[in-house]
């Protein structure tokens, strides 16, 4: 799957490249898109009671981002038993820019950390099917 982003001179610094947080949010904006072109919603999953909290994140920089640059971010998806990552690769053309990687686990509304396939069979086989 990829997402296209277009760098907005407020994403940039002083010093005109982008500023280093704004991957981490560029990340959730490809892994929202992801989910949904495999048809998993956000929305409804927290709906059903479903939760995906970010325990760790990771990025790392290689080459700066600029204003008005045209991005493409590339995302896979793996299922690790309680937790799913997704690791993601930002390009610009065919120059790699960063690549990184986001750790989830799946918890119920009430905050305890659940084993997805005997909580949700459903969403866990359509999971199942979208993992790289």
């Amino acid at each position: 799957m990829h997402t296209t982003i277009k760098v907005r001179y407020a994403e940039t610094d002083q010093m005109g490249v982008v500023y280093h947080s704004n991957y981490l949010i560029w990340f959730e904006v490809a892994r929202t898109e992801f989910m949904e072109s495999k048809g998993v919603n956000y929305k409804e999953l927290e709906e059903n009671g479903l939760f995906l909290p970010v325990v760790e994140a990771n990025c790392r920089y290689k080459r700066s981002a600029k204003y008005n640059d045209i991005l493409t971010i590339k995302t896979t998806v793996e299922l690790q038993g309680r937790k799913i990552i997704f690791r993601y690769k930002i390009y610009k053309e065919d120059q790699l820019l960063s690549e990184g990687y986001t750790i989830h686990v799946f918890i119920n509304k009430e905050g305890y950390v659940i084993t997805l396939e005997k909580a949700e069979p459903n969403i866990y086989q359509k999971l199942k099917t979208i993992a790289n």
